[in-house]
């Protein structure tokens, strides 16, 4: 039996092994792909050893690009569907397929046909230092090569990171070792600084408002699904409105650029559109549900994987830009021999091994985040689901408004956060609610080991009958205490009419002491683990240092081999 066992241990970790393989072959095959793609592309070259040395940059830095593109895919799209996934509304798979055709579509269809070469302007492109192209081509690589490298060691942690910033650090620390630190732009510096509170902060209040609002109006009354044929479409409405203008503003905003009255106009008819058509339909579901949470939730889950394509799709036509904006500066200074430009041209080859290699990262390595994300953080249903999905959504526009500088990555993550923390503090509320009740059993001086079931009927009560509940407690105790102040005493008989009045009008239920050690143990639960919490604070306060100090390191090797383009 134990030589079975063993054989069956050695089977699984053989398998494990060779789908490891052929994950990284996979890789190596897209990345020995794209280097083919640019040597095409570069045909044209003549001859001569600085065409040549430039055309070998050139694939190089594709290669490089590539893999960037893949650590994309692998860690930041898991922001979009990971929800959705954990909220069991979308499975692993169909989350996968639809992401990476929406972030291929997105790069390939909207992701511009000129991109910032130095991105959000931390460096001064000014600076004599970067007129040299082959001072700039080295920064770009090196910039290229720090970013994909952090990107993939905060994958292999688990730890979902912004891709801007890995990008921002590795400018940074090259532009440093290329022109010094007056070189930097200290200001655009702050500004990202502050990116790495406001983003996770604003993320994170949007969505817990969005679940409070949720709760009071929905799973807090007594027929939840009459509330939900009220609520459901007004908040459906509300989401086709906010994904409307956050397409519109900055999905496609490659594409075409509308004023912002028209753009409302547009959100608002399609957001209409929307509430009359669902409307009924929810009325005529409701007819066929339990009246419960989980019944509720249902509405959201067709909601979810439109989230989930709209946000990938919008992810894929402005992060592709991290993966072959400083690839584009290359090929714009190596093809053309262009002077330093602080925007480039991207060529339509370009922009696939951008698209095609997030879809492809996603593919092979993004399960990992994705669970980190979906379930790992704190427990979501299609419900908590969807106030992230709209977070992510109205964050955006809500900072783009405020002019406030937002990493996507840490609005996703804050909000997920945000709808844990405020999950724990509603608990420790009914927590204290119940502590009451406890203490009003004490005082009342009864000795009873009655169980009523009180844990699973508190909180399967709506929000008006625990409140009514905590008020005929709270009466009953002043009552008592008034008459002893009088110097009036009750005797047991009077004490304990009192509770069965009580019990009668408000269900109140009994708990021996047991049942109050269970119950104060089931608050102390942590909705939001905090190993996981702690890992990603952690690595997002050392993204931009650690990209940079990569970067810089790099920039120096390259530099020591003193190769000129």
């Amino acid at each position: 039996m134990d030589n079975i066992k063993n054989m069956r241990k050695l089977e699984q970790a053989t398998s494990f092994n060779r789908a490891d393989f052929i994950k990284l072959g996979l890789a190596i095959l897209f990345v020995l792909a794209a280097a083919a793609v640019a040597l095409y592309s570069a045909s044209a070259f003549g001859g001569g050893d600085s065409r040549m040395s430039g055309l070998s940059v050139l694939i190089v830095a594709t290669m490089v690009g590539g893999y960037m593109a893949m650590n994309i895919g692998a860690n930041d799209v898991a922001n979009n569907v990971g929800p959705a996934v954990g909220s069991k509304a979308l499975t692993m798979g169909g989350a996968i397929l639809i992401a990476a055709v929406c972030e291929a579509s997105g790069a390939i269809i909207a992701g511009g046909d000129v991109v910032d070469t130095i991105r959000s302007g931390i460096i001064d492109s000014s600076v004599e230092v970067l007129q040299d192209k082959t001072t700039f081509i080295n920064l770009m690589l090196s910039a290229l090569i720090s970013s994909a490298v952090w990107l993939h060691l905060a994958t292999v942690l688990g730890a979902p990171v912004s891709t801007t910033h890995s990008v921002v650090g590795g400018i940074l620390g090259a532009g440093i070792m290329a022109g010094g630190f007056g070189i930097v732009q200290w200001t655009k510096m702050g500004e990202i600084v502050g990116s790495w509170i406001i983003s996770p902060l604003l993320g994170g209040l949007i969505a817990a408002s969005f679940l409070f609002v949720v709760k009071r109006t929905i799973t807090y009354k007594e027929d939840q699904l009459k509330a939900a044929q009220t609520v459901v479409p007004i908040l459906l409405f509300l989401m086709t409105f906010a994904f409307c203008m956050y397409m519109i503003g900055k999905g496609l905003k490659n594409v075409f650029s509308l004023p912002v009255p028209v753009s409302l106009g547009i959100s608002v008819v399609i957001g209409l559109i929307v509430y009359f058509v669902c409307r009924p339909l929810i009325i005529a579901a409701s007819a066929k549900l339990e009246n419960n949470k989980e019944s509720v939730g249902k509405f959201f889950t067709i909601p979810l994987i439109f989230a989930a394509a709209l946000l990938s799709f919008a992810h894929g036509t402005n992060d592709v830009a991290n993966a072959i904006g400083p690839l584009a500066a290359i090929n714009d200074l190596v093809v053309h021999g262009d002077d330093f430009a602080q925007a480039a041209s991207v060529p339509l080859w370009i922009m696939i091994v951008g698209g095609f290699g997030i879809s492809l990262g996603l593919a092979l390595y993004g399960p990992k985040l994705i669970r980190t994300v979906g379930s790992e953080i704190t427990e979501l249903d299609q419900i908590r689901a969807f106030c992230v999905a709209m977070s992510a959504a109205v964050t955006v526009l809500v900072a783009s408004a405020l002019g406030l500088p937002i990493s996507s990555t840490h609005v996703a993550v804050g909000a997920v956060f945000g709808v844990g923390f405020l999950r724990e503090g509603i608990k420790r509320h009914y927590f204290q609610i119940e502590q009451t009740i406890i203490e009003a059993h004490e005082k009342s001086g009864e000795d009873t080991t009655a169980i009523n079931q009180f844990l699973e009927t508190f909180r399967k009560a709506p929000m008006a009958k625990k409140q009514l509940l905590l008020k005929a407690i709270k009466q009953r105790r002043e009552a008592e205490e008034a008459l002893a102040a009088a110097g009036v005493a009750i005797d047991s008989e009077g004490k304990m009419k009192m509770v069965e009045k009580a019990q009668a009008d408000n269900a109140l239920p009994f708990l021996s002491k047991k049942e109050q050690k269970k119950l104060k143990q089931a608050y102390k639960e942590e909705l939001v683990k905090r190993s996981a919490f702690n890992k990603i604070i952690a690595t997002w306060i050392i993204t931009v240092p650690v990209a940079a100090v990569l970067s810089g390191t790099i920039y120096l090797v390259i530099n020591w081999f003193g190769i000129s383009y």
